[in-house]
């Protein structure tokens, strides 16, 4: 009986697939750059400079942190979807990015699609903060004195169109109320407006706003997600109070590079991101600026993504925001 042959494009195949498996096994051999879209200091930078160091350990090669900041990370993401496809180019990505590019009109990349997701990293919730002096004391007060009043709280954000404006958007859409935003440039000054008055309630994230709670210096009514903070159990989810039913944001950080990277290369790279979130060290840095580890699979983290791109691009819609 006649052996079986191959043919010499199954033969080529194969020799290909054995290559790709192989320079997969010997990945990383050089440096790899991690992009962060915005500027030192803030979320994602932190949270990519944790994982850099520690990467860089697991896997034995040299992991950078380039800040590529500009148009609420849309540079970022352009300069990772338009990088070579080898894995050697990756990006922190941020809830901030999802909702930029539901904001910006013409964009040069999808944003779902032009990325090969690794996997989530962490979430960070955000709290929905009053002065000490303020008459609420809980989101069921702060709901029923909006209703009454409508128009007249003034709630602040650090930017238009940043998840913490887009996340007060979805508040007053939830629980059916009006509340006027006044955007600032940046979390000190909208929290400077919320103590001189200037503003009655402020959205901004744990990060942000963790030590002035913990201090008194401002009262949180409610975290946004549907899970408490660790380190503030006493503060309950907004959706907890009754009023404003399934509430529930986040703002989040993930790993992904181009579209196209090798599979294997991707599988490689989640899964020694999954082993780092394990890390007890890690964990614990990640928990001192307000983000709660969580790991997934590429494929959950691009589900992910296109629900986020979903919910955020109905917020937008729904209240008016007109895409520049």
């Amino acid at each position: 009986m006649n052996k079986p042959t191959l043919t010499v494009a199954a033969a080529c195949l194969l020799a290909a697939g054995a290559l790709s498996s192989a320079s997969a096994q010997e990945y990383p051999t050089q440096t790899i750059k991690m992009i962060s879209s915005f500027g030192a200091g803030g979320g994602s930078d932190i949270i990519g400079r944790i994982l850099a160091q520690r990467m860089q350990e697991k896997l034995g090669q040299n992991v950078i942190v380039e800040n590529r900041p500009g148009a609420g990370g849309v540079l970022g993401n352009e300069l990772v979807a338009n990088a070579p496809k080898d894995g050697y180019t990756l990006g922190v990505q941020t809830a901030g990015q999802i909702i930029a590019s539901v904001i910006t009109k013409n964009m040069r990349y999808d944003a779902v699609n032009a990325f090969d997701w690794v996997g989530q990293i962490a979430t960070a919730g955000l709290f929905i903060v009053v002065r000490n002096d303020s008459p609420h004391t809980d989101i069921k007060s702060l709901v029923a004195f909006a209703k009454a009043n409508p128009g007249k709280v003034v709630f602040g954000s650090p930017g238009f169109a940043a998840t913490q404006h887009l996340a007060g958007e979805l508040f007053k859409q939830t629980a059916g109320i009006e509340m006027l935003h006044v955007p600032y440039r940046t979390s000190p000054e909208v929290l400077a407006a919320l103590l001189s008055k200037n503003v009655d309630v402020v959205i901004d994230t744990i990060t942000a706003l963790l030590g002035q709670v913990q201090s008194g210096q401002v009262r949180a009514l409610a975290v946004t997600g549907k899970e408490r903070f660790p380190t503030t159990p006493q503060i309950p989810p907004a959706a907890d109070s009754g009023v404003v039913p399934g509430y529930d944001v986040n703002t989040w950080y993930g790993l992904y590079g181009p579209k196209g990277m090798p599979p294997a290369v991707i599988a490689k790279l989640n899964r020694t991101l999954n082993e780092m979130l394990l890390e007890a060290p890690i964990r614990e840095r990640l928990g001192k600026i307000g983000a709660v580890v969580k790991g997934s699979t590429p494929q959950e983290f691009a589900q992910f993504m296109a629900s986020e791109r979903t919910k955020w691009g109905s917020v937008r819609e729904k209240a008016g925001i007109e895409q520049k």
